[in-house]
């Protein structure tokens, strides 16, 4: 048993350095109301670094090294009981005062999701108290109300992540969910990507990029409140001749070509295989150079077999056009995917080139 008083709280705002990686707790440490420090790694987990306070205690020693001190069982007790209490707090405030729980999400949440990915044995009590954006609204949502609005047949957690909630928002990777009513979560924190590998699922639920082959959305009834659309399809002698032609065109740079069961508006996107390395994270690595320099994973091109442009692209694939026929708009859908993923165009000047030939050949049929 150990006797200790605190006085914990959360700053309105937060501080320039959050994220600082030498970024400490800035809680006081007193010992029978003698200050000992203000720098004790031990009181609490990085992941509430933000919180600002004092814990005055009777029991620790005053006549002890910081070495020592920073390992002593009693101070390890204290910070268990601190976690602890401010766990449940924050859970009180959520359920009590949700709007003002949002402004404190908004502020410190990405750092409370460190824990998610550190602290295993309070590892579903951050997940309960995690707040995300997704496609249901504007508001913030919870992983329990995320659930409670599955559709009938998902079985998996969907997600997104990406730099920005507005440009994830308008992703093509989107448009099959969109199109059934599925609710995606936005994930725009880069720690996202570290602990989701690590949890995997959420109340039997396997987390599952929306923007990965193996999203599967067969099994998902359509919603009903959506407008049923039955477009025509492209001969699927069409297609099958057009996939041929861009593997064969793109063989060095992506890894298949397959049409589409997401999309819905755009003709092509790119997605992860099973397996690889999720597309943002790879960006986020590259971006720190924690990968070799090696060029970027090859990533499957999907083609919306319903799209206009697609649509004629096979007509003229079934009637004979080859590679040399088709090389410049296969090379144009993947730039174009590439730029609506956020990716550098490996080649901007042959993008450009190719742009204008094409755009010359379409003036001139005019």
């Amino acid at each position: 048993m150990v006797s200790y008083v605190s006085l914990l709280f959360v700053p309105k705002q937060a501080p320039f350095d959050l994220f600082d990686p030498e970024r400490k707790s800035r809680l006081k440490l007193y010992v029978k109301r003698v200050f000992i420090t203000d720098d004790c790694e031990g009181l609490l987990p990085s992941y509430l670094r933000f919180l600002r306070g004092v814990v005055d205690s009777e029991d620790l020693p005053l006549n002890i090294s910081r070495e020592t001190f920073q390992h002593d069982p009693r101070l390890a007790k204290i910070r268990a009981g601190l976690v602890k209490r401010v766990l449940d707090e924050l859970a009180k405030k959520a359920t009590d005062a949700p709007e003002e729980y949002a402004e404190f999400w908004e502020a410190f949440g990405a750092v409370l999701k460190e824990g998610i990915y550190e602290d295993f044995e309070n590892r579903d009590r951050l997940l309960g108290l995690a707040r995300f954006r997704s496609t249901a609204g504007d508001s913030l949502t919870s992983l329990d109300d995320y659930v409670a609005r599955m559709k009938p047949g998902q079985d998996a957690i969907f997600t997104l992540s990406g730099g920005q909630v507005d440009t994830l928002r308008r992703s093509p990777q989107l448009e099959g969910f969109r199109a059934k009513g599925v609710e995606v979560l936005l994930l725009t924190d880069p720690i996202d990507e570290f602990w989701i590998p690590t949890v995997r699922s959420f109340k039997d639920k396997k987390f599952t990029s929306a923007a990965a082959a193996g999203a599967d959305l067969g099994k998902i009834a359509a919603d009903p409140a959506q407008p049923e659309e039955t477009p025509a399809k492209a001969d699927d002698a069409g297609v099958e001749r057009l996939i041929a032609v861009l593997k064969s065109v793109l063989t060095d740079k992506v890894k298949d070509v397959r049409a589409s069961g997401r999309l819905t508006e755009s003709p092509v996107c790119l997605v992860s295989g099973e397996g690889d390395m999720d597309m943002y994270l790879e960006r986020l690595l590259r971006q720190h150079r924690r990968l070799d320099a090696d060029g970027p994973t090859l990533r499957i091109l999907e083609i919306n077999p319903q799209h206009a442009l697609i649509r004629q692209m096979a007509l003229r694939a079934e009637a004979g056009a080859g590679e040399a026929d088709l090389a410049d708009a296969a090379w144009l859908l993947l730039d174009q995917a590439l730029i609506v993923e956020g990716d550098p165009l490996p080649d901007p000047s042959a993008f450009a080139r190719r742009l204008t030939a094409v755009m010359e050949r379409g003036l001139l049929t005019v």
